[in-house]
């Protein structure tokens, strides 16, 4: 096992029963290409070979790229932070993405795995709070504005729990394997989406305020006018951010923009 390096966040995982399990929660075939964010050792990309068509590994260690070239010679490995190079040069639709991805850009990394063309299914091993939040229900301790930001555009699912004594080195935290799949008709436009995440995040610092003041001091409109945009809704006033669904979010961003909120 290759040393691990803490500023990359590092924490390689090597069970093949459970590597195999990541594999086949992706279900990709001869027929699809996958592109794996993070391969480290190369543990994950070996099962994802056995079972895809093409696989493209985008590795940011420089010193992990040469033993996953040459193990992995049908495979394409490119030397590269994620977060920087364009997947969709290094792929064209339809595609997967699978990856063990470090803990510090997770939220960075799904909001750039749903960016527009979306790939047909995406695995993530990720912090099982992080799963549990992107899965969670209104009104549990979970949901936030990942939550919502996540479920308009895909559907989630939290498959299985990851101990962090599978991994070398051990994290502080357990995992999860994290599913998404993109809805065919996502519930925000691509273009709406900044304007949207911003209606959100903005209700979300105001979590523990009921939504008639929320609202209020959001927009800064008065009592009678962000009233009449939650009655339009179906939103009851004294409700607070976090009981309220991504579908009831979509609604009120529309009545929102409707009403004079500026679009973006």
């Amino acid at each position: 096992m290759p040393r691990a390096k803490r500023r990359l966040g590092q924490h390689f995982l090597a069970d093949p029963r459970i590597l195999a399990r990541i594999a086949d929660a992706l279900d990709a075939g001869p027929g699809d290409t996958v592109l794996e964010i993070g391969p480290g050792p190369g543990g994950l990309t070996a099962a994802l070979v056995e079972r895809a068509g093409r696989v493209i590994a985008i590795e940011k260690d420089p010193e992990m790229v040469p033993p996953l070239r040459q193990r992995f010679p049908g495979a394409e490995v490119i030397q590269a932070d994620a977060l920087d190079v364009d997947w969709h040069g290094l792929v064209q639709a339809p595609f997967l993405v699978a990856g063990n991805i470090p803990y510090n850009i997770t939220s960075p990394l799904l909001d750039k795995a749903l960016l527009p063309p979306r790939p047909g299914r995406i695995v993530f091993l990720v912090q099982k709070e992080v799963a549990e939040r992107v899965t969670a229900a209104p009104g549990t301790p979970e949901y936030g504005a990942l939550t919502v930001g996540v479920q308009v555009v895909a559907r989630a699912e939290r498959l299985f729990n990851v101990p962090a004594g599978a991994f070398h080195p051990r994290p502080k935290v357990d995992s999860a394997v994290l599913r998404l799949v993109p809805l065919p008709e996502p519930l925000v436009e691509d273009g709406e989406r900044a304007g949207f995440r911003a209606l959100v995040v903005g209700l979300f610092g105001f979590r523990r305020k009921q939504m008639l003041r929320a609202l209020r001091e959001l927009t800064g409109w008065d009592a009678a006018r962000v009233g009449g945009v939650l009655q339009q809704v179906g939103i009851p006033e004294t409700v607070r951010p976090e009981v309220v669904s991504p579908v009831e979010f979509v609604g009120l961003r529309r009545a929102l923009v409707d009403g004079g909120w500026p679009a973006r």
